[in-house]
């Protein structure tokens, strides 16, 4: 397997890519939590999709949840200074969803065992805080994050920290905020586009393959920006589905020069947003000219409402990895730099070539903790791991040429 090649090619190369690594992070701007949907398809492995507002945390292994308090401590003394006391939490509006609840209460939690003081709100006008309950039955109060309100004129951040992943601008609310804010706000799916990270994703497992000596077709995924998108032109889909057709040809010759008898199909997907909204799977250029009414409407809206204007076509790639019998696929979380935990992605109603990030969808065990045990019997943790760090530098290229800025933000490198 493939997964045991890149395991043992990080290990014999370890020094080297470390001493990779914590070149890049030296220079660059890095969010204080990111997360990696991860791919084993037992010929390649590799990240295929990256969240820098995370809303996952409460299904992250206990111990790794133990492990995050001193990495969130880490990260705001590094980067911020110890004068960091009072942290605002910004969060998703969409109140009525108590599994996202139990996220932002785990996320709370970890910062104030970090030993920081915090609120949490969301940002628009209300008239008096408002009380959520979380699925595993914690209430939450939450209040408004406008610089006029109650919250505000009695609780002075040092520190906001974003739940929120701004499909929506707030440019209005943003006017009005001084405090330094990580994630920045302009990383936001309002203007963030899936094909730029994957253009440096990829760009970075060439870079880390060199080090570490292995062919880099292992960790990539090949992904192209179609722009210009609508999906009520037959023209536009007429055009889609042949730039799918020269994708899949080209898969399809790369796969047999490698004698990987996987048939090559992709993924049509949103650009821009989350929650696995606005994806499709296609394993010919036909299935998209063909596309019912209900996929023509998935494909229609993003979160929020927004139009799904731009779209990538993505290599798909299939999933060996399976728990209790059900299709499962690595999520890896991370706090700044560093690996934080982990969980399985399962769904029992889909299959191995599916995506796995929709309604009924199941957590299970996948600890990142155990590396600090013995990295050499982790080879999933330590493979998945490698995926997800190439991931944040990626996000971190990402930042650096939209031009995003951190404010208040020190540059430190990862392990200095």
């Amino acid at each position: 397997m493939v997964k045991e090649l890149l395991h043992k090619q990080t290990l014999e190369n370890m020094n080297e890519v470390c001493a990779w690594f914590k070149n890049k992070t030296g220079g660059l701007a890095y969010p204080i939590y990111s997360s990696y949907d991860i791919r084993d398809a037992g010929y390649k492995v590799s990240n295929v999709d990256a969240n820098i507002f995370p809303a996952g945390f409460n299904n992250i292994c206990p111990a790794d949840k133990e492990t995050s308090v001193g990495l969130m401590a880490g990260y705001i003394e590094k980067h911020y200074g110890s004068s960091v006391k009072n942290i605002l939490l910004v969060t998703e509006e969409h109140t009525s969803n108590p599994y996202y609840w139990d996220n932002v209460y785990t996320i709370k939690s970890l910062i104030e065992s970090a030993g920081k003081t915090v609120r949490i709100a969301i940002p628009r006008e209300l008239a008096e805080p408002i009380k959520v309950q979380s699925a595993s039955g914690r209430e939450l109060v939450v209040g408004s994050a406008l610089k006029d309100g109650a919250l505000l004129r009695e609780f002075k951040p040092d520190l906001v920290i974003s739940n929120n992943d701004f499909s929506e601008a707030y440019e209005d609310w943003a006017k009005t905020i001084e405090f330094a804010m990580n994630p920045p706000r302009e990383l936001g799916w309002y203007q963030r586009k899936k094909s730029r990270y994957f253009k440096f994703y990829n760009q970075l497992v060439n870079e880390f393959a060199e080090v570490a000596k292995f062919d880099p077709f292992l960790l990539r995924v090949e992904t192209e920006e179609y722009a210009h998108f609508d999906i009520g032109s037959e023209e536009s889909r007429n055009d889609l589905a042949n730039k799918v057709d020269q994708m899949l040809a080209r898969l399809k010759a790369e796969y047999q020069k490698r004698g990987i008898t996987q048939e090559p199909f992709v993924f049509v997907k949103n650009n821009a947003g989350t929650y696995g909204l606005a994806v499709i799977r296609v394993g010919s250029g036909d299935e998209v000219r063909q596309w019912s009414y209900k996929s023509r409407k998935k494909m229609k809206a993003a979160k929020g409402g927004r139009d799904v204007e731009e779209v990538i076509i993505q290599e798909g790639i299939p999933s060996i990895v399976t728990a209790e019998s059900a299709s499962a696929e690595p999520v890896i979380y991370m706090i700044g730099c560093e690996l934080a935990g982990g969980f399985l992605r399962t769904h029992s109603e889909k299959g191995s070539t599916d995506s796995l990030n929709s309604p009924g969808a199941v957590y299970k065990r996948l600890c990142v903790s155990d590396l600090a045990v013995r990295a050499e019997g982790c080879p999933q943790e330590n493979v998945y791991g490698w995926s997800a760090k190439l991931g944040l530098l990626a996000i971190a290229l990402e930042a650096e040429e939209m031009g995003v800025q951190f404010k208040n933000y020190k540059n430190a490198p990862c392990g200095g």
